[in-house]
């Protein structure tokens, strides 16, 4: 029975980080997109280019003020890349 379970739930792991892991590359082609480097984004956001380096690795999380703050710095309504990812996930 556990180790049905413990399947289970690596199964949703890997679901969850395959939807991460879209955020991550739909991040980077709406930056790329823009014609926009790490480098660009992260001055523009007042971080380090280390910082736009880990989001877009995933090594770093974004909280939505952050992603928000992305959003604009690069140029991309919020509510259509959401409503695209959820378009993808599904």
């Amino acid at each position: 029975k556990f180790g049905k379970f413990k399947f289970d739930r690596d199964a949703m792991e890997k679901d969850l980080m395959d939807k991460y892991g879209l955020l991550q590359r739909m991040l980077i082609d709406a930056r790329l997109q823009a014609g926009l480097k790490q480098a660009d984004v992260a001055a523009k956001l007042g971080k380090p280019q280390s910082y736009v380096s880990k989001i877009e690795r995933g090594e770093r999380g974004i909280d939505l003020i952050e992603y928000l703050e992305i959003a604009e710095v690069i140029g991309f309504d919020p509510v259509d890349f959401l409503n695209e990812l959820i378009k993808r996930i599904a």
